[in-house]
């Protein structure tokens, strides 16, 4: 049964804190798994999750540490000594300690670093600090189960049963040579029916997806999605095997970057979170708000250029926020759909076809659109013919616009190396708000000789 935390649990737990009652507090999480932990620390206070982190076994809160939100661990670490951290850090996967170490201060990592007793773990962080976190090196764990083609069968379960210790899940047999390059993968079932006497090298399998150290982060799970694996190895650069991502690994990673482009084609500039300090909100979204009232004083500008000559036409401006409104909603999509494209790695042909494609899909829309639009201005608005007229050409124009803006900025931006989450959001929107007023006031003038 799901576990579902109370207010009076939660009470009791508070309780047990204020009174110090360490012995209680174990009792009370003896059956507790690390997540239901991580949620508990989530409701308590800065003081209080610390207390409980310091009285309950590091095996259950190194793991609901790396659970809890980033801004709650925070707090609890500035409240641990080194040598408290490095308790924790000895029980977490060499990937997860590395990502902790990296949150603390300069001078707190050596003080941490050199207070884990295991010096091969300690090192293995180290090495994982140098690497960018978004890339495969930075995503790695150094746990893993490696054997040697030399060895036989039965020296490579004894010696299997040696690192899996170490090891939280073995998805993998991975099979490298005397230097440790990797050589290919060993299945669980050849190593089981093979003879005792047999070379590792006689049954292993060579073909393997691996990974370099350098591969960015969106490529790893690109590959791994692709040929759906749990886990994929991880080289360097004369292709040692140093590591591997695995499956939970690259979700996280995923999720993050889910969030980060959900932030940006929202004009978030940087990554933060509801409960951040209002001068890093502020600092997050105003420079998109800056460029949006530009954007907004340039549509006006405009419009203000073409005021004093409409004349009779006046009634035009009633329609402003439609075609506003329909140029920025259509680059939105169009972008969306781009944006997701290039993620999956699913985007065909040059970008000549697609912007062809999407050509021929706005002038569909947009013929759709103002049609139904010149019947509800005409007859509705009571409008005149060549009004109705005007503002129909007006809408097709604009969403082909709109559509051809939203498609190319993001593959432009791809194609030099920039994340195309930046074109979406306020970025899109506000160039085809300008662009599709623009478009408006010269077709109506062409039309209407104003």
């Amino acid at each position: 049964m799901a576990f579902q935390l109370t207010s009076e649990f939660l009470e009791h737990i508070e309780q047990l804190i204020a009174r110090k009652d360490r012995n209680a507090i174990r009792k009370s999480f003896e059956d507790f798994h690390f997540a239901d932990v991580a949620e508990i620390l989530e409701e308590l206070d800065s003081e209080e999750a610390t207390y409980l982190i310091k009285s309950l076994e590091s095996v259950i809160t190194s793991e609901a540490l790396m659970e809890v939100d980033d801004d709650v661990r925070e707090k609890i670490l500035e409240r641990l000594s080194p040598k408290e951290i490095a308790r924790e850090l000895a029980e977490m996967d060499t990937d997860d300690a590395a990502d902790v170490v990296s949150e603390l201060d300069a001078d707190i990592q050596k003080k941490v670093i050199d207070r884990i007793e295991d010096e091969e773990h300690a090192a293995d962080i180290v090495e994982l600090l140098k690497y960018d976190e978004d890339t495969a090196g930075g995503l790695m764990a150094k746990e893993l189960v490696k054997v040697k083609e030399t060895w036989t069968t039965a020296g490579c379960v004894r010696e299997m049963r040696r690192q899996a210790k170490n090891v939280t899940r073995v998805h993998s047999i991975y099979v490298v040579d005397k230097e440790g390059k990797l050589k290919g993968r060993l299945s669980l079932k050849d190593l089981l029916t093979a003879p005792e006497k047999a070379r590792i090298s006689d049954i292993y399998i060579p073909k393997v997806d691996f990974v370099d150290v350098h591969t960015e982060g969106e490529e790893v799970a690109r590959i791994m999605q692709r040929y759906d694996l749990e886990a994929i190895p991880v080289v360097d650069d004369r292709g040692i095997l140093v590591g591997r991502v695995t499956i939970d690994d690259i979700v996280d990673f995923i999720r993050e970057e889910a969030e980060k482009d959900y932030q940006m084609a929202a004009g978030i500039s940087s990554d933060v979170e509801a409960d951040d300090s209002i001068f890093k909100l502020t600092k997050a979204r105003l420079p998109w708000l800056i460029i949006g009232m530009f954007g907004g004083l340039g549509a006006a500008s405009i419009i203000e250029q073409f005021n004093g000559a409409m004349g009779d036409f006046i009634i035009l401006l009633s329609f402003v926020p439609l075609i506003q409104a329909t140029a920025g909603n259509v680059g939105v999509q169009s972008s969306a759909i781009v944006v997701q494209g290039i993620a999956n790695d699913s985007i065909d042909g040059n970008i000549l076809q697609r912007l062809f494609k999407e050509f021929l899909l706005g002038l569909i829309n947009g013929i759709a659109i103002a049609f139904i639009a010149f019947l509800v201005t005409h007859f509705l608005f009571q409008t005149q013919y060549i009004l109705s007229i005007t503002i129909g050409i007006a809408l097709i124009s604009v969403i082909i616009m709109a559509a051809l803006i939203g498609t190319f900025i993001p593959i432009f931006l791809d194609k030099r190396g920039i994340d195309p989450a930046v074109a979406t959001g306020p970025f899109i929107t506000t160039s085809n708000d300008v662009f599709g007023i623009l478009i408006y006031f010269l077709i109506a003038k062409l039309i209407l000789g104003f």
